[in-house]
C-alpha cells in the first residue's frame, strides 16, 4: 500500500471553496397539505397488519388512503419497501429520493418511485419524532442512506448464514403475499426507507452509523398514498439499532401496519400523479 499524498500548497483553499447543492428542490411539485390533512380528518380506519419481531407483513393500501407505521410495545425500527401494487417494477427509488430531499425525510417529503416513471409514491403527512431533527453526532432518524440487512455482507463479513435479516424478511414476506417463489421475489426486494432508525455518517471516516432510535410506544410514522401501493415492513432484528443488527439477542418488538381510508369525495378531484414527463429518446432520433 502507497503512502498518502503529502497535500498540495493550496490544499486548504481547495477544501474550502463552498458546496452547491446538486439539486435544488424549490421547483418540485409540491404536496397538497392542506387537502390531505382535512380528507385525513374524515378518515376511518380499513385495515392493520401487526408485524412480528425479527419478521415482516406485506400491506396494501389504494391510492388515496392512508398508512400509519406505529411503535406498539417498545423501542423498534423497521425497513420499508414500497410497489405500486399493480407494477413491480415500479417500486420506491430511495437514491433519488435522498438527493431529492436529503439523507432523511420527514412531513412533507415523498418516497419516489423508479426510472422510468419517477413520481411521487407516498406523501409523509405526519411524523411524531419530527422534534429529533440533527443530533450532535449528524444522526436523524427515517433514512434513505442505508441498504437493508442482509445475508449476504452478513457472509462476506462473518461467513455466516443469518436468515431473519431485514432482506430476507422481504422476500419472504412479498413471496407468501404473492405466490412467488422465493427467487422470483428476490429480484423486487429493494433498498428501504428506514422507518425510526436513527442514522448518519462519522465525520472523521465518512462511516454510516447507527445509534438508539429514540421512537416509543405510540410514535408513528404516517403517509399519504400517492399510486396504489403494495408495502412490506420487516421489524428489523436490531430492536432499536442501539448495537448491532442481524442479532438474535438483540430486544425486539412488533410493528403496526394500520390503512385509513377518507370519506368519500374528501380528496375532491385529486387524481395518481402522472408518470415523468420526459420523452425516453435519450437523444436518439425517432
Amino acid at each position: 500500500m502507497t503512502d498518502m499524498p503529502l497535500p498540495p500548497a493550496d490544499a486548504d483553499d481547495r477544501r474550502a471553496i463552498k458546496p452547491v447543492i446538486c439539486y435544488p428542490n424549490e421547483t418540485l411539485p409540491k404536496a397538497p397539505m392542506a387537502l390531505y390533512q382535512a380528507a385525513r380528518a374524515t378518515a376511518t380506519k380499513v385495515d392493520e397488519v401487526l408485524i412480528p419481531a425479527r419478521d415482516a407483513r406485506c400491506f396494501e393500501v389504494p391510492a388515496g388512503q392512508f398508512f400509519r407505521i406505529s411503535s406498539v410495545e417498545g423501542p423498534q425500527v423497521g425497513d420499508l419497501n414500497l410497489w405500486n401494487s399493480k407494477d413491480l417494477s415500479e417500486r420506491f427509488f430511495s437514491g433519488k429520493t435522498r438527493a431529492l430531499h436529503g439523507t432523511h425525510i420527514t412531513t412533507g417529503e415523498r418516497m419516489w418511485t423508479s426510472f422510468p416513471t419517477l413520481r411521487p409514491m407516498a406523501t409523509i403527512v405526519e411524523d411524531t419524532l419530527g422534534w429529533y431533527g440533527i443530533d450532535a453526532y449528524g444522526g436523524s432518524v427515517h433514512d434513505v442512506i442505508g441498504t437493508r440487512c442482509d445475508p449476504y455482507t452478513g457472509n462476506l463479513l462473518a461467513g455466516d448464514h443469518y436468515h431473519y435479516c431485514c432482506h430476507s424478511n422481504l422476500t419472504r414476506a412479498l413471496a407468501a403475499h404473492t405466490g412467488m417463489s422465493l427467487q422470483e421475489a428476490e429480484p423486487y426486494v429493494h433498498d428501504v426507507l428506514n422507518v425510526f432508525m436513527c442514522t448518519g455518517f462519522t465525520r472523521d471516516t465518512g462511516q454510516y452509523f447507527m445509534k438508539a432510535s429514540p421512537v416509543r410506544p405510540g410514535d408513528y410514522l404516517e403517509f399519504f398514498a400517492e399510486i396504489d401501493l403494495l408495502g412490506a415492513l420487516s421489524a428489523c432484528p436490531g430492536g432499536d439499532c442501539s448495537s448491532e443488527h442481524s442479532s438474535d439477542t438483540a430486544v425486539c418488538y412488533p410493528m403496526l401496519v394500520e390503512v385509513f381510508a377518507p370519506e368519500k369525495g374528501a380528496l375532491g378531484d385529486w387524481k395518481s400523479p402522472a408518470i415523468n414527463g420526459y420523452d425516453r429518446s435519450h437523444g436518439v432520433a425517432g
